[in-house]
């Protein structure tokens, strides 16, 4: 919903009408759709394809099935062009575009590509220089582009959303104040998405922005960063300017174990921060190194007390079953998690294959997936001759440990 949004905003902006529906949030987006499309009839339809699967190693469910459906739905009660966009279409632009038969996809940022497009289409005009799009059946037409600084786009304006949403207690509004990832983690698709750079927000727009929602009563935030602690000069920065607004806001955000320092501790309690995601995947150096991991399991302790010791809630993530795991490695890392006393623990079995990573060249080494393996259905890396055992392992583990999940 945070990236729609964003390119609904840049549209509002360029001084086009915008519809904004959250399909997720309903029971059945059918009426509700129909309903859209009715009137005023739309020129234009854009879809964000979030997720492609669930990620679920032991019974994957696929998610695009629905969303070809609403494809599906709009053309044949439509004659204007249906256009994909989003993280999980970023990483597959062809393939998606091809399953769910839409016409047209933008991969990575939409912001700048979405108003071009539509200058393009009222003009009559090629839309061979609009950046990152795709025209199903006759591929990219032009390479995409990675805006920089982020303060050239509109932030989402509280008018786009359900204002009953600020009153969820489970409902956490996303926020992201950073694109671009430049740690290159094994397994992992954001470079294909937002791309290798970091590139930011101004702490001073992204808190007039947190302000403006915080009136419209929103009051839990979600930093969605791939990595709120890096650099760690933003992230203390963007602490203070929250802490010297006296917003009154709550929040969570994504911290790599590595390089945290107690002052950007202290400064996240001071300004809200209840609870992190602390991605360590593994209690075993080797696992971490083969992961492409830039921490030590020492590192990982040393922020789990910090977060402790300055009142900040810790769910830990454990990948178990990737390339070089075996039982014992993965009985290891279960007994670190164990002794880092954290809240929560979510673990997963087997690592999910991306194109284009380090990953999935591993696997195609040691035959997990063949060289015409169609990745867009989801295929996982367990260690070969791991599978069934682990999965017991992490069973008969998390059978006394109530706050684990899987």
């Amino acid at each position: 919903m945070r990236e729609l949004a964003s390119v609904a905003a840049a549209l509002e902006e360029a001084g086009h009408a915008v519809q904004f529906l959250d399909l997720m949030a309903v029971g059945s987006w059918r009426r509700l759709l129909e309903d859209a499309l009715a009137d005023p009839a739309p020129e234009i339809i854009g879809i964000s394809i979030r997720n492609i699967d669930d990620q679920d190693s032991a019974n994957p469910r696929f998610l695009l099935e629905e969303a070809r459906a609403v494809v599906a739905h709009c053309k044949a009660n439509t004659r204007v062009p249906v256009v994909l966009g989003g993280a999980g279409y970023s990483i597959f632009p062809e393939s998606v575009l091809d399953y769910t038969g839409a016409d047209l996809g933008i991969q990575g940022e939409g912001e700048a590509a979405f108003v071009m497009l539509l200058e393009r289409l009222a003009a009559g005009k090629a839309l061979d220089d609009v950046p990152g799009l795709y025209i199903r059946g006759r591929g990219l037409q032009a390479p995409r582009i990675f805006e920089r600084p982020l303060d050239r786009l509109p932030l989402p304006a509280p008018d786009l959303f359900d204002a009953r949403l600020a009153d969820n207690p489970s409902y956490f509004l996303p926020v992201q104040t950073r694109r671009g990832c430049p740690l290159r983690c094994s397994y992992c698709s954001t470079p294909a998405i937002e791309g290798a750079l970091i590139r930011q927000r101004s702490a001073k727009a992204v808190v007039a922005s947190l302000a403006q929602w915080r009136a419209a009563g929103f009051r839990r935030i979600f930093f969605v960063d791939n990595v709120f602690n890096l650099p760690e000069g933003y992230a203390r920065a963007l602490c203070d300017r929250i802490t010297a607004a006296r917003l009154d806001i709550e929040w969570r955000g994504i911290i790599y174990p590595g390089r945290v320092s107690e002052a950007l501790v202290r400064a996240m309690a001071r300004a809200g921060c209840r609870d992190v995601s602390l991605g360590f995947e593994s209690g075993f150096q080797p696992i971490l190194d083969a992961m492409h991991k830039r921490f030590s399991l020492d590192e990982v302790r040393g922020t789990a007390r910090l977060l402790a010791d300055h009142g900040i809630g810790r769910m830990g993530f454990l990948l178990l079953g990737g390339p070089g795991e075996t039982r014992e490695t993965a009985v290891q890392s279960l007994a670190f998690a164990d002794s880092l006393e954290l809240e929560t623990v979510k673990l997963t079995v087997g690592l999910r294959i991306y194109p284009d990573t380090a990953l999935a060249r591993t696997a195609l080494r040691d035959g997990v997936i063949a060289p015409d393996t169609d990745l867009l259905q989801p295929h996982f890396y367990i260690s070969p001759g791991l599978e069934d055992g682990l999965r017991e392992t992490v069973r008969t583990w998390m059978a006394d440990r109530p706050h684990w999940l899987l």
